[in-house]
């Protein structure tokens, strides 16, 4: 049984070490045989780029004895040695703009003494050009360029008041590559955004994407049958050690970490992080994506623009959702999906060619952690109060404790800060919907939210219950609503029996203020 490491992210140590290694070398054949080309890959942190990455420098550095018994030994390569710059933000802290120099700088002395080349010019940018042709002069061969997490500084300094010095540096610098292209044998790039700015979709615009293209949507992530195939040997304890069939915990392993789709077509994969972390971890479902947290200028992001929930989870969206943003001009909703937050769920083929996506969370694991992240922002509390009251709030609606259930919400509501409180409808709506979101774990709940009101459903084993909430609005008034409309119609057929909530919400005090229960007959 091989050993698992999820912390090593060097291709050539893990073989040496013999640890377990999920093939995807035919991916990187079908990049490289063809000859010179240039890409540029995005997915969500923790998915393993790095790794990627690390494989290709030792494609490029002939090291074929390290690829023994994997695919891309058996395909037709000629293993030649190229000079490679390997860039890799992924592991640093950039604070200020001068460390982002002092890093580049450092960069291109360590590749000019590796290469036994003096540095020419003023500047890193004329430099790194400089650099390029130099190499490539001198060992009479094209370059390599690989950059890893290319956009680390940006994202680590989005709020930051000096993030256009960034990122002028960056686009300089960046330029060079589309300067130096017949130098250049291959360039892949990855990244976690895609900044319009940056010299790479801007200046840098040769560029294959490869972000959604169907060929390569498996690259990244395991799929269900390199699961099977690559855990086999700890699939029969990891069922044991969770009390089910090895079918059932495979169902469940897709459930919380399952889900990630990067094309239109059904190709969908897990986390590799977590997918590994299970297996090596005791065999835990637990939340092992989110331990590093969710980016906070993400949650202020979609606090200041009052960012609608509901309609990103419900609502179509064309490709230019998943396209490079703006940095004065922020979209939530590309950031959820380029984080990994969100993921296509559906595509929607248009009448005249073209689709448009429906996006939503791609796992249990993501969905309860951005949930529970999302509402800790909003309200103040740490992330282990916040989970603690959905606890209660779940325990009380399975026994079937409706006045405690609603008092928990009161109490919840009463305590956030102030100073937190949005003031205004979208900021109470949001918390609304996203806790009942939270409840969907365990039991089977849903929430809208439109005209100045929310309603959810929430249905356990042994009955249903539907809510109206009003804002402003005395309690009976949301009660007669559900009653008017019949909501609950049907909900009868599940045959059981049906309690409907009606609540007042007092927007100017920040509170729940009344609530009446009614049984139908």
């Amino acid at each position: 049984m091989k050993t698992i490491r999820t912390s090593t992210f060097d291709f050539s140590e893990i073989i040496a070490n013999d640890f377990l290694y999920i093939d995807k070398t035919a991916y990187l054949w079908k990049l490289i045989h063809g000859g010179k080309d240039e890409y540029f890959l995005s997915r969500p942190r923790r998915f393993g780029k790095s790794l990627l990455v690390s494989t290709l420098k030792a494609i490029f550095q002939g090291r074929r004895e390290l690829f023994h018994g994997l695919a891309i030994e058996r395909m037709d390569y000629n293993w030649r040695e190229y000079p490679i710059l390997h860039l890799d933000f992924s592991n640093i802290a950039l604070g200020e703009p001068q460390n982002l120099r002092d890093f580049l700088a450092a960069a291109l002395m360590k590749w000019a003494d590796m290469y036994q080349i003096e540095l020419r010019g003023v500047g890193l940018s004329l430099q790194f050009e400089n650099l390029i042709e130099d190499i490539a002069s001198t060992k009479d061969t094209q370059v390599v360029v690989l950059i890893d997490e290319y956009d680390k500084p940006m994202l680590g300094n989005i709020l930051n008041s000096k993030r256009e010095e960034f990122l002028g540096i960056l686009k300089s610098f960046y330029s060079c590559i589309k300067k130096c292209e017949g130098r250049i044998r291959f360039a892949f790039i990855t990244g976690v955004s895609k900044f319009a700015h940056v010299s790479l979709f801007s200046d840098l615009n040769n560029l294959t994407d490869l972000t959604l293209q169907v060929d390569y949507a498996g690259m990244l992530g395991f799929t269900a049958d390199e699961i099977r195939t690559n855990f086999a040997d700890r699939i029969p304890l990891a069922a044991q050690a969770n009390g089910l069939t090895e079918e059932a915990l495979l169902e469940r392993l897709l459930l919380w970490y399952d889900g990630y789709r990067f094309s239109c077509g059904e190709a969908h994969v897990c986390n590799p992080v977590s997918i590994a972390k299970f297996f090596s971890e005791g065999f835990r479902f637990a939340n092992y994506w989110a331990i590093t947290g969710m980016p906070t200028f993400l949650l202020e992001l979609a606090k200041n623009t009052r960012f609608n929930f509901e309609q990103a989870l419900t609502q179509p969206v064309s490709e230019l959702a998943f396209g490079a943003y703006e940095l004065d001009n922020l979209d939530p909703m590309g950031l959820l999906w380029q984080t990994g937050y969100l993921t296509i769920k559906e595509v929607i083929p248009g009448p005249l060619g073209g689709s448009m996506y429906r996006l939503g969370f791609p796992d249990y694991e993501v969905e309860q952690s951005f949930n529970t992240q999302l509402l800790a922002h909003y309200s103040g509390f740490k992330e282990s109060a916040m989970s603690g009251v959905v606890f209660q709030l779940l325990t009380q609606i399975h026994q079937n404790r409706i006045e405690e259930f609603m008092k928990t919400l009161q109490s919840y509501f009463a305590a956030i800060p102030y100073d937190i409180r949005g003031g205004d409808e979208r900021y109470y709506q949001t918390i609304f919907f996203i806790t009942f979101l939270l409840l969907n774990g365990a039991v089977e709940a849903e929430a809208r939210t439109s005209d100045g009101r929310i309603d959810a459903v929430v249905a356990t084993a042994e009955r249903v219950f539907i809510f109206e909430f009003k804002l402003d609005q005395p309690a009976p008034v949301a009660l007669e609503q559900i009653e008017d409309k019949q909501y609950y119609l049907k909900y009868r057929l599940s045959g059981k029996p049906i309690t409907l909530v009606g609540a007042s919400f007092d927007q100017t005090k920040g509170r729940l203020a009344e609530w009446r229960c009614v049984e139908v007959s």
